[in-house]
């Protein structure tokens, strides 16, 4: 097909083994939250170990008590975005099937409800140890658009959560008879927008290089509260304008929503990912008037 671009079929397993009789594998999911962790770690005790940066010239944590506090977010991560994908996404399918909760291997995890994973460990970190919670949010937020980066180059190496039908000359091809499934679209095979990778640029590369330039440039962690405010403005409205382009979750899908919103406003409305992003926009404005009210 001219004009777009054939998925490369890279396979969502990096390898595998087979010891006594069970098959072991390492999935690029995995390996992307093993190195948004990782990195992200570094990234906070690099940042740490600079009390410059830092209200007063004192970090909020040492080094050693953001290796302990790396335990407490793992945990968010894994147990937020796994729940939040229950409530948010298919509440009723693990109400009749409990039993497949924590079958995390099976796929469906979700960021908002990791960040409330995240949240919640680092207040209970916060309060435990005697840490700034600001102060803390701002370092983590320096280190989140990381692992938003590797999560989207994932999702689009596993083929999952690609974009609406499209012509432009980047469209892919996904492989798959549910990505090829397009009503009312007279090309085939159906093309369609990688909107993992808009979301890997915008919520991961761009939103991250920004904060890095306020940090640099602009001494923001000397600001409590405005790093965490600037990530969360910043991820809310990226994700409120892919979400655009972005396939409806085929469980909010009907023949009377096609585009399967979950607000409807009038003529449009919005998707769940939009719906749960708005509270970060707000909640971004509050975290930037918190940190001009305390400068």
């Amino acid at each position: 097909m001219l004009g777009v671009l054939n998925f490369p079929d890279i396979g969502s397993e990096i390898f595998s083994v087979s010891l006594f009789g069970l098959e072991f594998a390492l999935r690029w999911y995995a390996l992307a939250y093993i190195a948004g962790l990782l990195i992200g770690w570094r990234i906070v005790v690099a940042a740490v170990r600079r009390p410059a940066l830092w209200p007063a010239g004192r970090a909020p944590m040492s080094p050693g008590q953001v290796d302990d506090l790396l335990t407490w977010i793992i945990l968010g991560v894994i147990l937020g975005g796994r729940l939040g994908f229950v409530l948010f996404y298919q509440p009723g399918h693990y109400l009749a099937n409990p039993v497949e909760i924590p079958m995390i291997w099976r796929g469906g995890m979700s960021f908002h409800g990791g960040l409330a994973g995240v949240c919640i460990a680092l207040a209970l970190f916060a309060r435990r140890n005697g840490v700034p919670l600001l102060s803390a949010a701002d370092a983590l937020a320096l280190a989140a658009p990381v692992g938003l980066f590797f999560g989207r180059i994932a999702n689009f190496i596993n083929a999952e959560l690609w974009g609406q039908p499209s012509d432009l000359p980047w469209a892919v091809v996904f492989p798959g008879p549910l990505a090829q499934d397009c009503p009312g679209w007279e090309m085939v095979p159906c093309a369609r927008h990688p909107s993992q990778l808009y979301e890997a640029g915008l919520e991961g590369l761009v939103l991250g290089l920004v904060l890095v330039w306020l940090v640099r440039a602009r001494g923001a962690l000397r600001r409590p509260g405005f790093l965490t405010g600037i990530f969360f403005m910043g991820y809310g409205f990226a994700r409120i304008f892919v979400e655009l382009f972005r396939e409806a979750d085929p469980q909010f899908v009907t023949p009377d929503n096609p585009l399967g919103h979950v607000l409807h406003l009038g003529g449009a409305g919005l998707s769940m990912g939009q719906l749960l992003s708005l509270p970060m926009v707000g909640l971004g404005l509050l975290f930037l008037l918190l940190s001009r009210r305390r400068a």
